[in-house]
């Protein structure tokens, strides 16, 4: 099946200090802008099938960078907002900072216990989770009948929503969710499978990404079979399982 390439949005002046969440007319900065760019080019090595990204803008803007590195590389890749990618809508807590935010009664509960909050005037983690692994596993189904199994794609999200899709893929209950990291403008790679995903990568910011290029065609020009078995033992690497 496809890899999806878990692609957090850049820096943004919000990013860390202010919860940005839904807020509209949130850029990319200097340093999220370099940020994107240099991600785009370690993506460029990679043939991607599609990229599709969050509709607020600073997501739009790093997966931006993405697509024109890849026009840089002779190909033509289509960008679509899929809007079941979008932050995470925090409600009332939408524009406070952080600091503010810890003191406030919900902050443990979000820290501990995230599927049980529903943010004053906003959404649930746990649907927020829910719509973000239907769009992952949905698009990843649509590309592997679209273009084959081999399939790279990028998704580009937020950090939370990231999150909520590698615990679906970990097998880890949301309430887990929190001990995960997924720094600005990482890569996480997920391959689904018929009977398991495989997280191939998590929160990578330095690393080479060629390791994910689809292996040739065997003899006769016949694709590998996709396998949802694991190597007892471990794999012998470059993405084998």
């Amino acid at each position: 099946m496809p890899t999806v390439l878990l692609l957090r949005h850049g820096l943004t002046a919000m990013t860390g200090p202010v919860l940005a969440g839904r807020t509209p007319g949130v850029h990319l900065d200097e340093r999220g802008t370099a940020q994107a760019a240099a991600v785009a080019q370690r993506l460029a090595v990679l043939p991607l099938a599609a990229v599709r990204t969050s509709p607020l803008e600073r997501c739009a803007e790093t997966a931006r960078a993405v697509v024109r590195a890849q026009q840089a590389a002779g190909r033509t890749v289509p960008q679509r907002t899929e809007r079941r990618l979008v932050e995470c809508d925090y409600g009332d807590w939408t524009g406070r900072t952080i600091a503010s935010l810890a003191k406030d009664p919900l902050w443990p509960v979000v820290q501990a216990h995230p599927s049980g909050v529903t943010f004053p005037g906003g959404e649930s983690m746990a649907a927020m989770a829910e719509r973000a692994v239907r769009a992952v596993r949905a698009t990843d189904a649509e590309l592997a009948a679209a273009t084959g199994p081999d399939a790279l794609w990028v998704a580009c999200s937020h950090g939370d929503v990231i999150k909520a899709v590698l615990a679906d893929a970990l097998g880890l209950h949301l309430d887990l969710f929190q001990r995960l990291v997924v720094d600005p403008c990482s890569v996480s790679a997920v391959r689904y499978t018929a009977g398991r995903p495989f997280v191939l990568s998590l929160n990578d910011t330095t690393g080479d990404l060629s390791r994910f290029l689809p292996p040739p065609p065997k003899r006769g020009g016949r694709r590998r079979q996709p396998s949802s078995d694991a190597t007892v033992g471990g794999g012998a690497g470059a993405g084998a399982v």
